[in-house]
C-alpha cells in the first residue's frame, strides 16, 4: 500500500501518473464521506480530461441533491458528470443496475473517472458480481421487521465472518439471499464471474482522513448543507416522504423530516444527522482498510 499526502507535490504526482497512463485508462476514486473525492475528481477531469461517473448509491437518486452532496451546477459546468440524480426518488436501484449502466462507459469515449463512497460498487466493478436473483418482496418485508441480532444468528458462520456485522443493510442482504435462494451469500460469491474492469487496468486512488479531522469536516459540511437549503429540500420532499424508499436513506433526511413534523428540534436533528454520518464514515474507513489495500492511498 503506497501512501501519499495531499500537499501540492503529492497531488501533482497523482496527476502525473494519470497523465502518463493511456488516455482512456479509467481512474477510480474511493473514500469516506466528506473526504474530498469530488474535488479530486474535478481536478483530474480538468487537468487530464475525462468524464466523472458516480459510484455513490444515494447520489443516483433525484430529490435529495443537497443532503447527498450531489454536484451542484457550478461543478457540472466544470466537467461532464454521469449517473447523478437520474433515478426517481421512489425507484429501485442496485449494484447490478449500476454495473449495467457503467459497462458502456468503459467501452469508448472519454476517460471514466469513477468516484464515490459505496465500496460495494467498486468491489463489484473490479472483482465481479455474483448473479444472485432478486429478493422477493415478502422476504424483504419479513427481514425489515427482524432485529439485527436475529438476522446475524440465522447466518452461516462463513458468511457472518465476512460481513461488517454492524452494517444492518449488509447483514439483511445476506439473510435475504439465504432465505430466497436456499444458498448462502458466501456460496454465491464463490461463483462470481470475472470482473467488468480488473483493478490492474485502472488507476485506483483511496482517500484517507484521520478520524478527528474527518469528523470535523462532516460537522462543517452538514452546517453548510443547512445553509445551502437542505431544510427547504426536506420541506419539498416531505409530501413524498416514505422511509422504505432507498433514496430515503440519505443521511439527514429522516432527521430533518422528523424536525418538520415537530418531533425534534433542528438542533437535535443536526446532532443526530452528524453522528449518523460519522458512524457511516467509520464503516467506510473500515472497508478501505480491509478491501482496498492494493489501491494507491492518499492521506489527507
Amino acid at each position: 500500500m503506497q501512501q501519499l499526502h495531499e500537499n501540492s507535490p503529492q497531488a501533482d504526482a497523482v496527476l502525473r501518473i494519470i497523465a502518463a497512463a493511456p488516455a482512456r485508462r479509467p481512474v477510480l476514486i474511493a473514500g469516506p464521506t466528506a473526504s474530498g473525492k469530488s474535488a479530486l475528481a474535478l481536478r483530474i477531469a480538468e487537468t487530464c480530461g475525462g468524464v466523472i461517473v458516480n459510484a455513490d448509491a444515494l447520489q443516483v437518486f433525484d430529490g435529495w441533491r443537497i443532503l447527498t452532496a450531489r454536484p451542484d451546477d457550478a461543478d457540472l459546468a466544470r466537467a461532464p458528470h454521469l449517473l447523478y440524480g437520474h433515478v426517481p426518488h421512489d425507484g429501485a436501484y442496485s449494484v447490478g443496475h449500476w454495473l449495467r449502466e457503467v459497462a458502456p462507459l468503459l467501452a469508448g469515449g472519454a476517460r471514466p473517472i469513477i468516484v464515490g463512497g459505496t465500496g460495494l460498487y467498486f468491489s463489484a466493478l473490479t472483482e465481479g458480481l455474483a448473479p444472485i436473483p432478486a429478493t422477493p418482496a415478502t422476504v424483504r418485508a419479513r427481514a425489515d421487521t427482524m432485529a439485527l441480532a436475529a438476522l446475524l444468528e440465522a447466518l452461516d458462520p462463513a458468511t457472518r465472518a465476512g460481513l461488517d456485522t454492524a452494517n444492518r443493510a449488509r447483514v439483511q442482504r445476506a439473510w435475504e439471499v439465504a432465505q430466497a435462494t436456499g444458498r448462502s451469500l458466501r456460496d454465491w460469491q464463490a461463483d462470481t464471474p470475472p470482473p467488468l474492469l480488473p483493478l490492474a487496468d485502472t488507476t485506483a486512488i483511496a482517500l484517507r482522513v484521520q478520524a478527528g479531522q474527518l469528523n470535523a469536516r462532516i460537522e462543517a459540511r452538514f452546517d453548510a448543507m443547512i445553509a445551502a437549503g437542505a431544510l427547504d429540500e426536506a420541506r419539498a420532499m416531505w409530501p413524498r416522504w416514505t422511509p422504505a424508499h432507498l433514496s430515503s436513506k440519505a443521511i439527514g433526511a429522516a432527521e430533518l423530516i422528523a424536525h418538520l413534523r415537530g418531533e425534534i428540534t433542528l438542533a437535535q436533528a443536526r446532532k443526530a444527522a452528524i453522528i449518523a454520518s460519522q458512524q457511516y464514515a467509520k464503516r467506510q474507513r473500515t472497508w478501505l482498510r480491509s478491501r482496498m489495500d492494493a489501491w494507491l492511498h492518499m492521506n489527507l
